[in-house]
């Protein structure tokens, strides 16, 4: 029996693409075991797939001031302990770890058990935790070309993303009846995030009397950000977040309007989807979604926008400009060799262990 130990956490972006490698590990025959915090979101998606699930200590390494700096090292180092006590019992052939500051201690406990692990990075370039991480990888598998030359040439494998095959099966009518919408009129779906975006929730709003005269929206609005005073407005649907019914939604939809973290626009991608990418502003991150969405903009993808020049004439001028060239943006995504993410790691992962 093969066995694997996958890791990832904090963010549902670090277990998604994880969750996605389970049928083919499965149907390879893969032993399958998780390390993750004790109590992050990574646990309770996991469980939901009866993975068995092991949690250790983590602790955030900061760039920045913070108390919590000085008791957040005590927590890694515990979790190093904690990882190599797992490894040493599990005895996986490979780990593979998705990014995430849990997965520094795992990966840091296979090194010294002499377990191959392979990397992946989704963003242009690597965070801080895989950056901790790259040294004891024997490959990192990336989603971007640009992101080669930031790698050992002997390490960096370009493989995309792995996507749920899930997203694949949406039914356009079945997401076209969940909203009450017609098919006579184009469909636009926003997706702000988990959390929500602010900037792109407000312009949305304040422009629905213009754009309902020519499109169906559907706004995922992020937790907490629903507006009640909308909701009886006929082609306009919200919703917090769409986990069962989004690949139906995404069936039903002519353009999608997104942020540009690494995995939700490599979804776009495979499924050949016109979007407008408004990235996270350099302010409010350490600016890869920028990175990522100008390489998704030069490879011929998306349309991008800032959130510094976000307003309503900008954001029409960009949905009208989609909509009227789409099959241009289709037939780049067509292009792409990224469309065997899925086999491509699992291929990897019975080289690397052998």
């Amino acid at each position: 029996m093969k066995r694997i130990v996958l890791t990832g956490g904090g963010t549902a972006g670090h277990v998604t693409p994880c969750i996605a490698l389970l049928p083919e590990l499965k149907k390879e025959g893969y032993e399958i075991e998780y390390i993750g915090s004790y109590d992050g979101i990574e646990r309770k998606l996991i469980e939901e797939y009866n993975i068995p699930y092991h949690g250790i200590s983590s602790g955030k390494l900061r760039r920045y001031f913070d108390p919590k700096n000085f008791s957040d090292p005590f927590k890694v180092m515990k979790g190093y302990f904690e990882a190599s006590k797992l490894l040493k019992q599990l005895k996986p052939d490979i780990v593979f770890s998705k990014g995430g500051f849990v997965t520094v201690p795992v990966v840091l406990a296979a090194k010294k058990h002499k377990i191959p692990v392979i990397v992946h990075e989704s963003d242009m370039t690597p965070g801080l935790a895989n950056r901790l991480a790259l040294p004891s990888a024997a490959k990192i598998c990336v989603n971007f070309p640009e992101t080669l030359k930031y790698l050992p040439a002997e390490k960096a494998v370009l493989t995309g993303t792995p996507i749920r095959k899930e997203l694949f099966s949406g039914n356009k009518i079945k997401g076209l009846d969940y909203c009450g919408f017609s098919a006579n009129k184009p469909v636009i779906l926003i997706i702000g995030g988990s959390s929500g975006s602010r900037a792109i929730n407000e312009i949305i709003r304040g422009m629905l009397p213009t754009l309902l005269k020519d499109y169906q929206m559907i706004h995922l609005c992020g937790k907490g950000n629903l507006d009640e005073r909308l909701s009886d407005m006929s082609g306009y649907v919200q919703y917090e977040y769409s986990k069962n019914e989004l690949s139906d939604l995404l069936a039903a939809s002519d353009l999608v309007i997104s942020r540009a973290g690494a995995n939700a626009i490599c979804e776009l991608l495979a499924l050949r989807k016109p979007n407008i990418l408004i990235p996270l502003p350099a302010a409010s991150s350490r600016g890869d979604q920028i990175l990522n969405a100008e390489s998704f903009e030069r490879q011929g993808y998306s349309f991008v926008l800032k959130e510094e020049e976000l307003s309503l004439s900008s954001l029409l001028h960009a949905i009208t400009t989609v909509m009227e060239t789409k099959q241009d943006y289709i037939n780049s995504m067509n292009q792409s060799e990224l469309n065997n993410s899925i086999d491509t790691i699992v291929k990897l992962f019975k080289e690397t262990a052998k």
